[in-house]
């Protein structure tokens, strides 16, 4: 893990070089074309090899799936406005726009959260994941990588399996909200992604939570090559 960091820290210092004019002033959808030109594309794909695998972060599954340039631009005006409607419908929700894609977390005070050592959905989680079915219902070009994490307390086989049951359990409940099931990826990771410190009742909070990736799926990145004219 702190090797992979590293590694992001690097890469991102390089692309930082390459493109530090021409982003300073960009937006969210700017920054898609900038990437692929400022050759951040290539950076993009070392960094989606390095944490965007089964074994580790949706960052890395939204970066490694750049297209960049003008397609780029194109895919990032979508997506600037699919992160908009999930903020608008689920306002506790944590929505970032990264690239061309965007990172949503749910945590315990966030909208989608689970009882102790249960992973049924909530009556307050299933409404919230009714509302982020009807975004994904009207941006259906997109692909979703759900994750599930943990604290650590308590046994690791416990927590991964906790993990594991948590994330299909959302996958499951925004499939029968008809969602196709071939657009969703689902990993688990237990307490080996912490984003916040364990050692604190508000971290371990945050970091028992439901993490998802969202990306232009293949149709998507056509329609926005064609449109670029590539």
């Amino acid at each position: 893990m702190k090797n992979t960091i590293k590694t992001i820290a690097l890469l991102f210092m390089v692309m930082a070089l390459v493109s530090c004019d021409a982003t300073r002033n960009a937006n969210n959808k700017q920054k898609g074309t900038v990437i692929g030109a400022g050759s951040g594309a290539v950076i993009g794909g070392v960094i989606g090899n390095n944490v965007g695998s089964k074994n580790n972060s949706a960052l890395g599954a939204i970066i490694g799936a750049v297209v960049g340039g003008v397609a780029g631009n194109a895919i990032g005006d979508k997506m600037d406005r699919q992160a908009e409607r999930i903020e608008e419908e689920i306002p506790g929700a944590q929505v970032e726009r990264v690239g061309e894609g965007i990172n949503v977390v749910f945590d315990e005070t966030s909208g989608v959260y689970f009882d102790t050592n249960k992973y049924t959905i909530n009556a307050a989680s299933s409404e919230t994941l009714k509302k982020l079915a009807n975004v994904f219902k009207e941006y259906p070009d997109t692909n979703i990588l759900i994750e599930g994490h943990t604290d650590s307390t308590g046994p690791d086989n416990f927590n991964m399996t906790l993990s594991k049951q948590r994330a299909t359990a959302v996958t499951s409940f925004l499939s029968n909200q008809g969602i196709p099931s071939g657009r969703f990826t689902t990993n688990w990771y237990g307490p080996n992604q912490p984003k916040y410190d364990n050692s604190t009742v508000d971290g371990r909070a945050k970091n028992r939570r439901v993490e998802l990736a969202i990306i232009a799926n293949e149709k998507m990145k056509k329609e926005a090559m064609e449109q670029s004219g590539n």
